[in-house]
Formats: structure tokens, sequence, C-alpha cells
């Protein structure tokens, strides 16, 4: 498959718009309270990032436990009538949720190497979609049928590794690639791999499984008192 065919798989898949507190996993201990401070976080950083290069102050004592605990996530842009306009995710908890939110969401502004950095005029057509991440657990198999069989569809996230490199798709890569064997065909092209390298050499892979809270904003340009 031809690189350009890949691409234009996952690109078609992350323009579909998220509802606004729609989830793919338990919703745990994120209220929607919790949901709503993201945004308005994420967004708030956006703009002042892109604005003038600081951050926006964030009084701690005002964030709710689960805010303040370390956690993994992935921050997606989508730009009116184009679609997607970056993503990046982290899987490490080394810093609390809310810092791994404001992170994520200027490195998919700036730092994703297939387009060019976001300006801060794009903002008003731009909407924000986050994935809080559960922490990966390696999967165990004998064999390719058994990796088919335990993979779970819509609801686990997966990280496939080989000898080219690793790569991941989110839980909602599910609603586009519904069938398990392209869904590992196209995650080993993602990084380079033969698309049957799962198949032909299962005992040489590694795949870790986790689940996400997806949950975005309604309208693009997020909430009118950010803007």
């Amino acid at each position: 498959m031809k690189k350009q065919e890949l691409i234009y798989i996952v690109v078609s898949f992350l323009a579909m718009c998220l509802g606004p507190f729609r989830s793919s996993a338990q919703e745990g201990n994120l209220s929607d309270s919790d949901k709503e401070a993201l945004l308005i976080l994420a967004r708030k950083t956006l703009v002042q990032y892109l604005k003038d290069g600081n951050l926006p102050h964030v009084d701690e004592s005002g964030l709710s436990k689960n805010l303040r605990e370390n956690g993994a996530c992935f921050v997606t842009l989508m730009k009116k009538g184009v679609g997607l306009r970056g993503c990046i995710g982290i899987f490490e908890r080394t810093d609390p949720l809310y810092r791994s939110v404001m992170g994520r969401a200027i490195a998919a502004a700036l730092q994703d190497s297939r387009f060019p950095a976001v300006r801060f005029d794009e903002l008003k057509d731009i909407k924000l979609d986050i994935s809080v991440l559960t922490e990966p657990q390696k999967l165990e198999f004998t064999s390719a049928d058994t990796l088919l069989k335990k993979l779970r569809p819509l609801k686990d996230g997966v990280i496939l590794k080989t000898r080219f490199g690793s790569s991941t798709f989110l839980p909602q890569v599910w609603e586009q690639l519904p069938d398990k064997e392209q869904f590992l065909y196209h995650l080993c092209r993602k990084h380079g791999a033969p698309g049957m390298i799962w198949k032909e050499e299962p005992e040489k892979i590694e795949v870790q499984i986790y689940q996400a809270i997806v949950f975005g904003e309604e309208e693009y340009g997020g909430p009118e008192h950010v803007k």
C-alpha cells in the first residue's frame, strides 16, 4: 500500500467528529466538569501560546484530584472543512493529567510532522478532542489466531511493536477499520513494517492494549469566553 493511501485512511478516521462527551471506555473517575475543565484549559493554552509564546496560569487548588494525578492523553485538532490538523499523544504518566493535556495541545498544534504549524488565526476554525488513556497492558497470545480472538473492537486501543518500530491506533480507529486483520495490517504499515508481519511472525511482535475516555468541543473555535 502506498504511503499516501495509508495517510488517507488515518486522516479519514480522525476527520469523524466526536460528540462533546462521547466515551469509548468506562467513565472511571472523570466527571463532566473534569472534562469541561480540560477542554477549556487546552483551548486557553493554545490561544495564549500561539499568541505570545506563554502558558496560562493554572491554580492547582481549583482543580479536582483527578486532574492533578499523573495521566496520559492524546489531543486531536480538527479544522473546519479540512479534517485532521494535528494529533499528538503521550503514554508516559510523568506529569499531572492537566499538564499532559496542555503539553499535548501545543505539540498537536506545532509538532505534528505531517502538517505545518497551526497559526493563531486558525484557532477560530479548529475543534479540540481529548482522549484520556488507561495504562497499557501487555496482551498475551501464542499465535496470530489467538491474537485476533483477544482483540476487542471499539474497546481497546492497540500498541503494536515489531522489529521495524512501533505504532498505535486509538480505540476510535475501529470505527473505520472494524475488520481485525485490516486493523492490524494498517497498524503495521503505520510504522513501516510489512502489513502481514503480525501473522507471519507472531512470536516476534509485542502487543499492548489500553482504553480511552474520549470527549471534545461542540463548536469550532471553542467557548466564546476563551477565544
